[in-house]
């Protein structure tokens, strides 16, 4: 016997999953959901799981470790994100969820819109210009740093000092570097250090952070403290990706504070270096000098009457000479930094005063022998009418004796020469 039931379309349980798994992620490919974020937990494997919820309703969510580690911002439980994501079905447990791709706390729009406004402003002003911003001092000696006194940036800086050049010195204004009061004394940080004396470069920073912990250096009031130093300024706020106000304002950016330190201090062997360019230069110059005021004394050395005095400048000029081999031997600059660690430009300023005295004594020396010679010439004498009288081989006739009559002879006046020939002898009379 037949009986007349209506035909019935039965799923599984998988196929149902499936429909609906197809039809939401059809429909929700990509999503912004705003809500607070709660339960929230990662998995060994880097997962980060939590809900999103708002006053009448929850939303699980996902954000897989290929995701996760690119996002700028992390999740909290407590806080309200907007994230985005596209919508899936976990079908063992038949529940849909947001798969997460972008997270960011809600407000960070309106951030960006005033980081904008403000970055066109200032730069229209030219506070970004190229051609404001000054080089950093070569060799500073005292570094004044604006940061909070806890704070990792300054761990890392003083670190890097340390090992690199224990002689600077770091002068710390400690302020907040996030919160609502952080903006005005960082600012504050910046103005007080530009009344201290000897600062020689200024250093403003922290660590990374959120757009939200790092807008104090976006505000307004410190870029215009920047703006208005009169010491270079370094920023060096967050992480290498993290821009900021300050960063275009100031006079140079560093992509992190340990290399803000690096910046900032030389290492010692880079300033032993230099200061052996310096010296080798110095010593070349000396010899050049030398080298020139001998070939001009060779230029009035011609007589007999020139044999001392051209032997006291020869010993002079190896003396000059032992000297400057010592100072090449001794390797000054290794000493002073072996010994004491002192500053290069203290270094250089010794050697270059110590050099010009030696050189000024030299040129005092040079310009008394120059007197002697000059009074010792026989140009000299010939200039007040004497003569110099020579025989036909070139001979220096000091005695009427030694010549016959007939002879002819060479007197050398002060101006020419004269050929003449001995008519008549006279013996000098004895007394």
């Amino acid at each position: 016997m037949e009986t007349d039931q209506p035909y019935r379309n039965v799923f599984t349980v998988s196929d149902v999953s499936r429909r609906i798994k197809e039809l939401i992620e059809r429909e929700f490919t990509d999503v912004w959901v705003e809500g607070e974020v709660s339960n929230l937990r990662s998995s060994a494997a880097g997962h980060i799981y939590f809900t999103l919820k708002d006053d009448n309703a929850q939303l699980s969510a996902v954000c897989f470790r290929n995701s996760a580690i690119y996002l700028r911002f992390k999740p909290e439980n407590g806080r309200t994100f907007r994230v985005r994501g596209r919508l899936t079905t976990y079908e063992i447990r038949g529940e849909y969820q947001l798969m997460v791709e972008v997270l960011e706390p809600v407000g960070i729009g309106a951030l960006h819109e005033t980081f904008n406004r403000l970055k066109e402003k200032l730069e229209a002003e030219g506070l970004f210009s190229q051609e404001r911003k000054r080089p950093l001092p070569p060799f500073p000696s005292r570094v004044g740093v604006v940061t909070s006194p806890k704070s990792a940036a300054l761990k890392d800086i003083l670190s890097v000092l340390e090992r690199r050049h224990d002689a600077i010195d770091v002068l710390l204004y400690p302020t907040e570097v996030q919160g609502e009061n952080a903006a005005k004394h960082i600012a504050e940080g910046v103005d007080h250090l530009n009344k201290e004396p000897d600062i020689d470069v200024v250093v403003v920073t922290r660590g990374g952070g959120s757009l939200e912990d790092l807008w104090p250096f976006n505000e307004e009031s410190v870029a215009r403290a920047i703006a208005r130093s009169e010491r270079p300024v370094i920023s060096a706020v967050g992480h290498e990706v993290d821009f900021t106000i300050s960063d275009l304002v100031a006079d140079l950016r560093a992509p992190t504070p340990s290399a803000a330190a690096e910046i900032v201090a030389a290492t010692k062997g880079d300033m032993l270096e230099r200061l052996k360019r310096a010296e080798s230069l110095m010593s070349a110059a000396l010899r050049y000098r030398l080298s020139e005021l001998r070939r001009f004394l060779a230029t009035k050395v011609g007589g007999r009457g020139f044999v001392v005095a051209e032997n006291r400048i020869r010993q002079m000029a190896q003396r000059v000479d032992d000297c400057s081999l010592r100072l090449e031997t001794l390797g000054i600059s290794r000493h002073l930094f072996a010994s004491s660690d002192r500053r290069l430009e203290i270094a250089g300023r010794a050697i270059s005063d110590s050099m010009s005295r030696f050189l000024m004594s030299v040129q005092g020396r040079f310009a008394s022998l120059t007197q002697t010679l000059n009074a010792l010439s026989p140009l000299a004498v010939l200039e007040r009418g004497y003569a110099v009288c020579r025989n036909h081989s070139g001979v220096v006739i000091s005695d009427a004796s030694e010549v016959e009559v007939d002879s002819p002879l060479a007197v050398v006046l002060h101006k020419g020469e004269l050929a003449i020939r001995v008519t008549e002898i006279r013996s000098q009379k004895k007394e």
